[in-house]
């Protein structure tokens, strides 16, 4: 606790300055509500997403003591459903830790891993070179990943009520924790991204389907939201590194997590075999 309240003390002199940003006392009290699996209060008083973000800077530089440093981003509502659903036109990008991908496929996790546990079929790619920042079209996004790498997220919602665009994004889009499977040499061909587009990703429960979605289902195609990322940084005067993982968004709803299930996310098409990533509940 006392390295919270001097992060949180830290933040005043480190975080850029909204008009409505939230002030430090409810950051702190939101990552509170995160580290003891509380389910907290939206913030108030934040007028557009610039004030989300804000919060989202000083949310990490707390939870990253707890979590890990940060590895790479999220992009989250990347389909126009949950785009209108949290009132916004676009998407949106969060931060993954050390413990977002410190689990590999078959691991167990607590049902109740956070304050609002959840779950989704998701996919990470690894960036291979910085021309990611510039790359714009499907092979000049595959010459600068290196890896497609399976990947269950298992996002923590926090919120009991009142989740909109700012709120979700201070929330850090709800990055916490999530399983990865082996890693997928990327093919900069046509071929590979046609197949990217075209498979079909599956989650189960170990009982049944839960949902079922093709690649294009993010942005239209899982690589088109490569750029969509790296125009979004930049306009904070942020880059793309070698090294950074990428959680591409989700192909199914983020659904609550039950205890004593396996869920399964399979990828349908992308190889010559189907290839999967598993989680166990307890």
């Amino acid at each position: 606790m006392r390295r919270l309240l001097l992060a949180a003390a830290a933040l005043a002199f480190a975080a850029p300055a909204f008009a409505a940003c939230p002030d430090d006392a409810a950051v702190q009290g939101l990552a509170r509500s995160l580290l003891a699996n509380q389910p907290a209060q939206p913030l108030t008083g934040m007028t557009g997403l610039p004030d989300g973000q804000c919060a989202q800077d000083r949310l990490v530089a707390i939870l990253s003591r707890e979590w890990g440093r940060p590895v790479g981003y999220k992009v989250g509502l990347t389909n126009a459903a949950a785009q209108q659903r949290f009132g916004v036109s676009h998407p949106v990008t969060g931060i993954i830790y050390e413990a977002t991908v410190r689990n590999r496929s078959g691991a167990e996790v607590p049902a109740r891993f956070g304050s609002v546990p959840t779950v989704e079929a998701d996919l990470i790619v690894r960036v291979s070179s910085e021309a990611i920042n510039d790359a714009r079209d499907h092979m000049a996004v595959l010459r600068a990943i290196d890896q497609v790498i399976p990947f269950i997220e298992m996002p923590d919602l926090v919120l009991a009520q009142g989740m909109d665009g700012p709120n979700l994004l201070a929330i850090n889009v709800g990055a916490r924790l999530g399983v990865v499977g082996e890693p997928i040499p990327v093919e900069a061909s046509e071929d590979f991204a046609r197949r990217l587009a075209a498979m079909t990703v599956v989650l189960e429960n170990g009982e049944r389907e839960l949902a079922r979605a093709p690649g294009t289902a993010l942005l239209g195609h899982p690589l088109n939201v490569l750029p969509w990322l790296a125009q979004d940084l930049a306009s904070r005067g942020k880059r793309l590194r070698v090294g950074d993982l990428i959680s591409l968004g989700g192909f199914s709803p983020a659904l609550p997590t039950e205890a004593g299930r396996t869920y399964t996310v399979r990828y349908e098409g992308l190889m010559a075999q189907p290839v999967s990533v598993a989680v166990r509940t307890r």
